[in-house]
């Protein structure tokens, strides 16, 4: 108990240290926000804390001077961000208020500190504005990637104020326009009833990216035609391997005593000729993929997937002295010649074919 006590108050100290020395590093790298957030942190379980004390005197002032200059700064500039950038210095200064106000130690040295919610508001609305126009002049460059790009600029528009203009409107709108859609075929070539790789496709499923089966009905035709190939599935015969190994070990089998008159151990070397069994099944399960451009009937990917299982067994038989057998030879001679559950094998073969078909499609369409 007094370890454990020993190593939680070490522990206490070090990070009481480490706080300290990171607000203070902080404080002399200019990165007066961390250090004030630093120096809270410390008075809140601290609060008499002497160095925290210093570091925050020091580092408030000048960090709400820093956020407010670069807002202002910022607002006179073409920046076509700035009101965004605003908004979220004004917002660093209320959350270091709300900080300092749940702070004990902290708020008996910045008795009264500074807000900007009247700011923030005003702010918060230009921001709204200024997001939505940019949306708009991304709506006009009609490119895929620029209405990915005013989606998210109407989505900050209505997160800065809820339902400006037509911001859900055109977010929606730009969410369309900008989202690739897929038809998605399925077929066997086999006689094997292997499921359905469905619930593999609609993993895929995210923003900007779309699919559906092929003879799903759709808004607008396709981007792109899916074809996945169900090709069979294999098992081959069982390869057992072996190998032998003679084990000599001396055991104790009895006591005498010795020319000191003392008792003396009697031992014996046993052997035993053990012969050691692996057997391997291995087994596949085949797919192809291809995507093919709706538009122009040209081959964007043409893959083989597959979902190898590999089964193993091991187990081995003795000649001679079974009181020669060591840990893993004892253990092995017990076992016997096991046989794989064929379902199994074929589930598991399904499931890594899934699995990897998975992973192929994941970084085909991670591009889109």
């Amino acid at each position: 108990m007094k370890t454990l006590r020993a190593f939680f108050t070490t522990s206490a100290i070090a990070l009481l240290l480490y706080s300290c020395v990171s607000g203070k590093g902080a404080l002399k790298q200019g990165d007066y926000y961390d250090a004030v957030i630093e120096s809270v942190n410390r008075l809140r379980s601290s609060p008499n804390n002497k160095k925290s004390i210093q570091v925050l005197t020091q580092a408030y002032p000048l960090c709400i001077d820093y956020i407010e200059s670069g807002i202002q700064d910022g607002l006179k500039s073409d920046d076509n961000k700035k009101w965004r950038k605003a908004v979220a210095g004004y917002e660093k200064i209320n959350f270091i208020n709300n900080q300092i106000k749940t702070s004990i130690g902290a708020s008996k040295i910045i008795t009264n500190p500074q807000t900007r919610f009247t700011e923030l508001a005003n702010a918060k609305e230009k921001a709204a504005d200024e997001a939505y126009n940019e949306g708009i002049n991304f709506m006009m460059k009609s490119s895929r990637e620029d209405y990915k790009q005013a989606y998210y600029d109407f989505k900050d528009a209505n997160d800065f104020k809820q339902g400006y203009k037509e911001s859900i409107e055109m977010m929606t709108q730009a969410e369309f326009k900008a989202t690739i859609r897929v038809a998605y075929e399925e077929i066997n070539n086999s006689n094997i009833n292997y499921g359905s790789f469905q619930p593999t496709i609609n993993s895929l499923q995210r923003l900007f990216l779309s699919i559906k089966p092929a003879g799903q009905k759709d808004t607008v035709p396709p981007h792109q035609y899916l074809t996945v190939r169900f090709n069979g599935f294999q098992v081959n015969r069982p390869s057992v391997s072996t190998r032998n190994e003679n084990i000599p070990r001396q055991i104790k089998v009895g006591e005498q005593k010795g020319a000191d008159g003392k008792m003396q151990d009697v031992l014996q070397t046993v052997s035993a000729d053990v012969t050691y069994f692996h057997k391997t099944i291995t087994a596949d399960a085949y797919a192809s993929v291809t995507i093919t451009d709706a538009a122009t009937n040209s081959i964007l990917q043409n893959l083989n997937v597959s979902g190898p299982v590999n089964w193993t067994s091991d187990w081995a038989t003795y000649r001679g002295d079974g009181r020669a057998l060591n840990g893993t030879s004892a253990a092995l001679v017990q076992r016997r010649e096991t046989f794989p559950n064929d379902q199994e094998i074929f589930n598991q073969a399904i499931r890594n074919l899934q699995g990897n078909l998975n992973q192929q499609l994941k970084s085909f369409y991670s591009q889109y």
